[in-house]
């Protein structure tokens, strides 16, 4: 590690020394680590550090090896800086974040210290979820879209999400649906242009949530793909993420309604004057328009994921009709 960064991080906590602990995970493609730093005798015992190699270029594990691609996921890490210097400390207890306690940037190599949201009560991850611990993300995303309504995305993505079809053209290229191809770009402007803007995750599946052991609250981490957009993008997609087929077509009311009634919430608490009913109305009629843009994305990228199902293709085949066909 960067010796003044180590030291910027040993002044800020407080600490007398940092040692590492561990390698919590390899980033994305083999550009960069995420590891746990201990801290002797400062305000905080233990740090998370993501080291990215901005030069570095690796292999990408489905074969997309490009320079866009490349220039995309330096772009994200950008982001992820602006988002952790600039807006994430508007998140409250109820869309909790990581602190982040330094940001540098040298020599092709980008730092950034953050909490350790496993010593902050949130240590549990999930690959499945129970109720309460749906709701519990639901109720993370209502209230992150709430405290970001109408917030300018400055120097994050103009649009936010990961699939966002201006930065996948070589995704659409290579989809072999017609008419989804076709409808694309009204998908893509039917959500943009919603009066209801408010910042997305952008990534907001199930394995970017990190848990209490209760399981009733939760911490989100990740926010590469951070930006504008309709808030739907990020519940469409979270559902999608730990939900099965017959699970999503069932349950869609009931979780859209749970997700509104804290959406209000959020808002009431946060003392923004907006019509909430406007929002809900607006919001529910993009819900299909939004789960269509990322099953657009996903034929293209992987054609033969498991979240391409029925229940996707149902929700994509009725909005292309829509803009299709009138």
């Amino acid at each position: 590690m960067n010796k003044a960064f180590q030291k910027r991080i040993l002044q800020a906590l407080q600490a007398e020394a940092m040692f590492e602990i561990e390698s919590v995970q390899s980033l994305w493609s083999g550009y960069g680590a995420i590891k746990r730093y201990g801290l002797a005798d400062g305000k905080v015992a233990r740090v998370i550090v993501k080291e990215v190699r901005l030069a570095g270029q690796g292999g990408h594990p489905r074969g997309w090896n490009t320079d866009l691609s490349h220039q995309r996921k330096m772009r994200s890490y950008q982001v992820e800086q602006q988002w952790y210097q600039h807006f994430s400390q508007d998140c409250d207890d109820a869309c909790r974040v990581p602190d982040c306690y330094g940001v540098t940037e040298q020599d092709q190599v980008l730092l950034l210290a953050l909490e350790d949201l496993d010593a902050a009560g949130f240590p549990v991850r999930r690959t499945s979820v129970n109720d309460d611990q749906l709701y519990a993300c639901l109720s993370w995303l209502a209230n992150f879209h709430a405290v970001f309504m109408g917030r300018s995305p400055q120097g994050l993505w103009p649009m936010g999400t990961y699939w966002h079809l201006q930065t996948r053209p070589d995704e659409l290229a290579v989809l072999d649906d017609a008419s989804l191809k076709q409808a694309a770009p009204l998908i893509d402007k039917a959500l943009a242009e919603t009066p209801y803007l408010t910042l997305l995750h952008g990534d907001a599946k199930l394995a970017n949530f990190c848990f209490s052991k209760q399981g009733d609250q939760v911490a989100a981490v990740d926010f590469q793909y951070v930006g504008g957009g309709c808030g739907m993008k990020d519940v469409a997609y979270f559902i999608g993420s730990c939900l099965d087929e017959e699970a999503c077509r069932q349950r869609e009311q009931e979780l859209l309604g749970f997700y509104f009634q804290a959406f209000k919430q959020a808002l009431a608490v946060n003392q923004l004057e907006m019509d909430a009913e406007a929002v809900e109305s607006n919001w529910r009629d993009l819900f299909p328009f939004a789960w269509a843009d990322f099953h657009r994305f996903l034929k293209g990228w992987s054609p033969g994921h498991w979240k391409i199902n029925g229940y996707s293709e149902s929700l994509t085949r009725q909005v292309v009709k829509q803009l299709l066909q009138g």
